[in-house]
């Protein structure tokens, strides 16, 4: 296998595949050999007879081989579970460099909505700051192609891609209610793992540390990020996590345990899959350096497993808004086609033992950022939560 093959996303289901197609009502594998073998032909002479007939009398063109990627996804649609896809060869390419921490596309980071994406951070520099997309805006369409009620994966598979190519984007200013069509040209971007500063409360100085991804490497980053900080003399450190829709599931267990020498971080189990627990991995630092989590809506699955994780073990206050309360988690199979079967396997709990599935972690600490002003609301409240803090040691 790849290495997208296991790879497990902070992201439910039973789906049962074996050769040449899909059991939804009961277990395949409890037929005999030859009551299995006539259900597989039988679901193949019909997808060929499905296929022929739209071939012979559909009133335009069609790509025998686009009707079959779209087949494979409406197989994995029909488990009604949004967290679920079937990602084509070209989708599985872009995930995985969006994994890596790089990618070719129009720099911007997203949250899905039932309208399509919602802005969540423009990336300076990039395409799409340049085609003035801004955060709060809805991405409503790709190509000319609507991408309401697809997963936010296959939604952004679709805008990336090689870098010089072109897309057009439908872009809706919430404010405004107008949709415009924007042609971006895609460009390789870095993502900004993670970034930190220095910013004062009173005379003393704490240390932000924005973290936009869990790709691989992600808790390394954090981890330098945190060191030169506390070097420059930072009193303490906010985590902002907000905008942070997840990625890999060990990155987030790597990331708490930036924070928290040992313990539970989280525990997971699925139907096929026994219950499983992540402790921390030590070398945190020092216990006594006081720490804040800033979140919002836009902070979801990994994200939620190190603020959860930071919250049961008392080792930060949380602030912000409500998370988005993603509490199943996902593996990656690579097909025989070089596509991608992403399937939510399990769910996933904090230490508590609390799953956050649709509801979220609520923070202690209400504070929230007005997309329609260039300030950050938000942050100074978490910087003054934290200077409390670090005065009450």
């Amino acid at each position: 296998m790849t290495s997208l093959s296991k790879s497990v996303i902070a992201v439910v289901c039973g789906l049962l595949l074996f050769v040449g197609g899909i059991w939804l009502g009961g277990h395949p594998e409890q037929l005999p050999d030859p009551a299995r073998n006539a259900l597989v032909d039988d679901d193949r002479a019909l997808r060929a007879e499905i296929v022929d007939s739209i071939k012979d009398n559909f009133y335009r063109e069609t790509d025998e081989a686009d009707i079959r990627e779209s087949s494979l996804k409406g197989i994995v649609e029909g488990l009604g579970d949004q967290f679920s896809n079937y990602l084509t060869p070209e989708e599985a390419e872009q995930f995985e460099q969006a994994v890596q921490g790089e990618f070719e596309g129009v720099g911007m980071n997203v949250e899905e909505d039932r309208r399509g994406l919602l802005v969540i951070r423009v990336f300076e520099g990039s395409p799409a700051a340049e085609g003035d997309i801004k955060q709060g805006d809805f991405v409503t369409a790709v190509d000319g192609e609507s991408i309401a009620g697809l997963s936010s994966d296959v939604a952004t598979a679709r805008i990336k891609g090689e870098a010089g190519t072109k897309v057009k984007l439908e872009v809706v200013d919430p404010d405004e209610g107008t949709p415009r069509t924007v042609e971006l040209t895609r460009a390789k971007i870095e993502v900004p793992v993670a970034e930190g500063r220095i910013r004062q409360v009173g005379g003393r100085e704490y240390g932000v540390v924005a973290l936009t991804t869990f790709s691989r490497g992600a808790h390394g980053k954090v981890r330098q990020e945190v060191d030169r900080l506390l070097e420059d003399g930072a009193e303490g450190i906010v985590l902002d996590l907000r905008g942070n829709g997840g990625g890999l599931l060990d990155e987030a267990v790597l990331v708490s345990s930036q924070f928290i020498e040992d313990g539970l971080i989280t525990f997971t189990k699925g139907r096929t899959r026994p219950r499983r627990e992540f402790e921390a991995e030590g070398e945190a630092i020092d216990g006594d350096v006081p720490v804040v989590v800033l979140v919002d809506r836009g902070s979801a699955s990994a994200s939620e497993i190190v603020t959860g994780a930071l919250r049961d073990s008392e080792r930060a206050t949380v602030v912000g808004t409500r998370t988005f309360g993603k509490g199943v988690f996902q593996e990656l199979e690579t097909l025989s086609n070089g596509g991608v079967l992403d399937i939510t396997v399990g769910e996933y709990f904090l230490p508590s033992g609390e799953n956050i599935g649709k509801k979220g972690i609520v923070p202690s600490v209400k504070a929230k950022d007005d997309p329609e002003t260039d300030r950050d609301e938000a942050l100074p409240k978490a910087l003054r939560t934290l200077a409390e803090k670090a005065a009450a040691t």
